[in-house]
């Protein structure tokens, strides 16, 4: 993967072109904005989550089939949003559909264990090679929980993380998550910060922050915590790949956290949220060989319903079983989202569903390099499986810092607007990338090069 060379965008052209696409998203969407004025008297800025905020208002949608969803306006969209990384399967699959509607006539929620549970342990044992699972509602939870356990098991409390990730709105977690410039700093001292308010700094400074892609810093920092006595319980890292645009592990980095960890007796926690169900049948294990303490899943595993998941070793696990730790939580397991989690994994993420999905994404890598190449634009495009994106940038990105001060904002703003515009429903916000799912065909990531090409040539007209 090259990195274009810097070329002369205009920055007014960028200003002018975003004005344009800003009004155009606006008129297309009054029904979005009717519906905003109406929800912000009942809901929290007028959504349910933070992330599904948008100036001046958010797009809300209606329906979703396959690889199309459309707004309340009754614009249709090629989805390359996907829920956040959650719809690898596509919009209402027929498998998961019928394996919901069954099992809803039957009960929809017992709070005790049901066989597809035990199916769907069995699936991820097989997937991940990590013999014993347990479930949670959400990443969030999966993640909250994978810490308390490694907490158990080893009696510390402290937690090394990657600076610029993310891992889920837990207060052990919600911190140095970005929002700062570390450009200059020494990276074995980058500062613990938390992510917005409400999270006490006596639970912020049990969390330590280390820059993705340098295992040297990784290891002094382990050293200092180490001699200051508070050797870390865990590292927590996602692994396939950090989660801005997409930040690819160097060669050997990897293997080298996984040694590294070993040695010094801490539990290696990869967070597969994003990535597990996305890049492989086993995540970021299959891909790339290496094999975690826990790990942890969600999104995509239920086929649009909550639900996440642990995965770990038998000795770490032990502490749950042994009633240490206690994992609990009254939906974990919930009947309709085991039904649906396991008409995915033995009908929709298939050997084959991975086939065409690396096949799809290699298709809108290489025509969105040529693209690039072309317009001589500053970026790169990169991916893996499910996952790509456009970066715009003038040097190649491996860590925070470098995303920081390389990433294009505006430019990066500006496509987004764009591809709304056009039909392509994309996720919101600068670090985010495209999701594919198995219901994508050549057409449809052909009209992302194709929309990506007319931005192109009006930018560089």
């Amino acid at each position: 993967m090259a990195v274009q060379a810097p070329s002369q965008v205009d920055r007014e052209r960028i200003r002018e072109l975003t004005e344009r696409e800003e009004r155009t998203l606006n008129e297309r969407t009054p029904m979005s904005r009717a519906l905003y004025e109406r929800a912000r008297t009942s809901l929290a800025g007028g959504v349910a989550s933070s992330y599904q905020l948008r100036e001046p208002w958010p797009i809300y949608l209606d329906r979703g089939e396959g690889a199309r969803v459309w707004d309340v306006d009754g614009n249709e969209l090629l989805d390359f949003h996907n829920g956040f990384g959650s719809m690898t399967q596509g919009h209402a699959h027929p498998a998961i559909t019928r394996a919901v509607e069954s099992r809803i006539r039957l009960g929809t929620h017992f709070a005790a264990p049901t066989e597809d549970a035990v199916a769907v342990a069995e699936h991820l044992q097989r997937r991940w090679g990590l013999p014993k699972w347990r479930y949670t509602n959400s990443g969030t939870e999966a993640t909250m929980d994978a810490v308390r356990i490694a907490r158990g098991l080893t009696g510390r409390d402290t937690i090394v993380k990657i600076f610029g990730s993310y891992h889920g709105h837990n207060d052990a977690l919600m911190v140095s998550t970005g929002g700062t410039e570390v450009a200059g700093m020494p990276p074995d001292e980058l500062p613990s910060i938390g992510y917005g308010a409400g999270l006490p700094p006596a639970v912020v400074e049990l969390t330590v922050a280390v820059p993705f892609n340098d295992i040297d810093a990784m290891e002094r920092r382990i050293e200092r915590l180490e001699s200051e006595g508070r050797a870390p319980a865990c590292v927590i890292m996602e692994a396939a790949m950090m989660n801005l645009g997409i930040i690819p592990p160097e060669p050997g980095y990897l293997e080298a956290v996984r040694e590294l960890t070993k040695r010094r007796g801490i539990v290696l926690l990869f967070d597969e949220v994003k990535t597990g169900f996305t890049i492989a049948a086993g995540g970021a294990t299959e891909r790339f060989g290496v094999q975690p303490d826990l790990v942890t899943l969600a999104k995509s595993l239920g086929g649009g319903l909550p639900s996440g998941a642990i995965g770990g070793s038998d000795e770490v696990m032990r502490v749950v079983e042994d009633g240490r730790v206690y994992q609990v939580g009254t939906f974990n397991g919930n009947p309709l989202s085991m039904a649906a989690a396991r008409a995915n994994l033995e009908e929709v993420l298939t050997p084959a569903a991975y086939e065409h999905l690396d096949r799809l994404n290699d298709r809108i890598l290489g025509a969105c390099t040529r693209v690039i190449e072309e317009h001589s634009l500053p970026g790169y495009a990169i991916g893996i499986a499910a996952k790509g994106c456009v970066t715009f940038a003038s040097e190649r990105i491996v860590d925070y810092a470098s995303f920081k001060a390389n990433q294009d904002a505006e430019l990066t703003d500006l496509a987004w607007l764009y591809s709304m515009n056009r039909g392509i429903f994309m996720t919101p916000g600068r670090e985010e990338e495209w999701t594919l799912s198995v219901a994508h065909d050549d057409e449809a990531v052909d009209r992302y090069v194709n929309v990506f090409a007319e931005l192109a040539a009006e930018l560089t007209a």
